[in-house]
């Protein structure tokens, strides 16, 4: 039976067979094979078979089609073919014994050749592929193509982020091939394996110098005096495995490059990243109010950002030129609070040995930025509605008049209309400070910015620690998106920097994020098992665990998905908590 399979693209994976009527391949939602590719034709090529053999037909595309790197017309399909459509590319194959022959003039040197070719893009495809049933495809024909070029009985190929993903992938595979850690292990260790008594023959796969995977081939005892040809083979299909996963870091590199600079379209020249309709709607805000010199109120929960946005709303103001002054109101007392506005005269009070000048004659033609403006003591709100009124006002000590000429810009957490109406907070001081009110999202209120934030805090981080640091793992990403941030972005940048610190590989994992985030997994678990993961500590997590693995009985991977986990999680989790002997007994009652 013969078949096209997709080995790079969109449909990457995918394995579509090849009968007695002809198959069209296009962009067209009725073509045999859509491709949504718009490098594609809409009617791009058709498959036909011809007595037997199968004829590829290029239907006078502008972008054209290409067999094995050439551009044709008409062409008779081979096994091993690779057929470029757009930016898909195909696999011709077909069983041993089909009715295919070979072209006249085809070499075995040449079908090898097109054969490696094949074992590098699938390569590629088992790395870069976010469906795992996906890369279970890509790995079964790349476990076929080699039993095509090794006489073994069979094989296993892991492909890893890291060293530690690559042990836990070999735990992970340890059901199908019970000796797969120990020589994934030797691997680590020695280098290749070659062991007679288990006919087997194992090699390390390399990317810059590191080892990222390892293919283990086991084989026939009458295979034993050959073992050593075959670990030559076997070195060559590494070295292809090395190249797809250098080109694949290479893409990554460039994909990492590329989201910065998108990143950099959406975080404007304030420091301000976030490209959701919340933060577009608030930055359109800060436009609109910056160039009028008026007074600003930033509104938001603790950790949005609000000082961020007060220094945009003077960065688009006439004002920008001049000095922008920040004081928090909470952080000094009354007395200490009054000098840092107003500035005082040398011997105002007991240590005032020096005239000093205060933040609004310091930010004389600039901003003034008000931070916790709700904790404000009474006297000094009514001192303060003075200057705004008057637009002057005197240094501590001092009984000379100065002119007020700067923009004041106030932020709080608190919800100045209730703290009137309590009268903890002067209403007609509210109403001056009230005159254009700007509220900073919380990042529930944001989600699509999470990822975007957490990558900026995470490049931040590394670059400051000095740190190499390649990206979030796919499950630490989805449970950032999923927590509720209470302490929104803040919280965010803590988290990112714990996790670089605390990282042992280059990936941050769900096991590197702070407790109180990898708590919140339980909505998504076992309703049986919520109630124990979210109170997370000690012998309640390994309870949880022991209960899940009990009620999968002993299938990791039944067990993470009632644990809510990603199944290499659960195995890095297990490995720390000492748990394996334990879970052995409950799997065996």
């Amino acid at each position: 039976m013969a078949d096209l399979i997709a080995i790079s693209g969109p449909l990457a994976g995918k394995r579509y067979p090849l009968a007695d009527t002809a198959l069209e391949i296009g962009r067209s939602p009725t073509s045999t094979i859509s491709i949504p590719d718009p490098e594609a034709a809409w009617r791009h090529c058709v498959v036909r078979p011809e007595g037997g053999r199968f004829r590829l037909h290029d239907l006078h595309t502008g972008g054209g089609t290409f067999v094995n790197g050439m551009r044709i017309e008409d062409h008779w399909l081979e096994r091993g073919d690779q057929i470029c459509v757009g930016n898909t590319v195909f696999a011709f194959g077909e069983a041993p014994d089909g009715a295919i022959e070979p072209e006249a003039g085809s070499t075995t040197a040449r079908v090898t050749l097109l054969r490696a070719c094949t074992l590098l893009f699938l390569f590629k495809g088992m790395v870069t592929s976010n469906q795992a049933s996906q890369s279970e495809l890509l790995e079964s024909h790349a476990l076929s193509l080699m039993a095509e070029l090794l006489p073994c009985q069979s094989a296993s190929i892991l492909l890893s982020a890291d060293e530690r993903a690559l042990r836990d992938l070999a735990e992970e595979r340890a059901s199908e091939h019970p000796g797969l850690p120990g020589i994934v292990d030797r691997l680590l260790a020695d280098g290749p394996v070659v062991d007679v008594k288990g006919c087997l023959v194992a090699v390390p796969v390399y990317a810059s110098g590191v080892p990222r995977g390892a293919i283990a081939v086991w084989f026939a005892s009458d295979q034993v005096p050959e073992l050593d040809d075959h670990l030559e083979i076997l070195s060559a299909m590494s070295t292809l495995a090395s190249v797809a996963l250098e080109n694949v870091r290479e893409i990554q590199a460039l994909r990492r490059e590329n989201e910065m600079l998108h990143e950099q379209l959406h975080t404007d020249a304030f420091g301000i990243v976030g490209r959701s309709v919340a933060m577009r709607r608030l930055m359109q805000l800060v436009q609109r109010v910056g160039p009028q010199d008026t007074t600003v109120l930033v509104l938001g929960e603790s950790g949005t950002g609000k000082e961020l946005v007060a220094r945009a709303v003077h960065q688009t103001s006439p004002r920008r030129d001049k000095p922008f002054m920040a004081i928090n109101c909470a952080a000094l007392t009354e007395t200490l609070l009054e000098s840092e506005l107003f500035g005082h005269e040398k011997g105002a009070f007991t240590g005032a040995v020096a005239q000093k000048k205060g933040k609004l004659e310091a930010a004389d033609g600039g901003t003034v930025f008000l931070d916790e403006i709700g904790e404000l003591a009474p006297t000094l709100q009514a001192k303060l509605l003075r200057v705004l009124q008057q637009r002057e006002f005197e240094r501590v000590g001092s009984t000379k008049t100065l002119p007020l000429n700067v923009r004041i810009v106030a932020a709080t957490n608190r919800d100045l209309a209730a703290e009137v109406k309590k009268g903890s907070f002067r209403e007609d001081l509210y109403h001056r400070l009230n005159v254009v009110a700007l509220r900073t999202p919380s990042l529930r209120e944001r989600p699509e910015d999470i990822s975007l934030l957490a990558e900026h805090f995470l490049r931040k981080s590394a670059q400051r620690i000095g740190r190499p640091i390649a990206g979030i793992s796919p499950e630490a990403e989805r449970l950032l998106i999923r927590y509720n941030w209470p302490g929104n972005v803040r919280e965010l940048e803590n988290a990112m920097e714990r996790g670089v610190v605390l990282t042992e590989t280059e990936w941050l994992h769900v096991t590197d994020l702070p407790e109180s985030i990898t708590g919140s997994v339980g909505d998504a678990w076992n309703p049986d098992l919520k109630t124990t993961y979210e109170s997370a500590v000690g012998d309640a997590r390994k309870d949880a665990i022991l209960r899940a693995w009990e009620q999968a009985r002993g299938d990791y991977k039944e067990a993470a998905t009632l644990l809510g986990m990603h199944p290499n999680s659960l195995l890095r989790l297990i490995r720390r908590q000492g748990l394996r002997e334990l879970l052995k007994q409950t799997a065996g009652r």
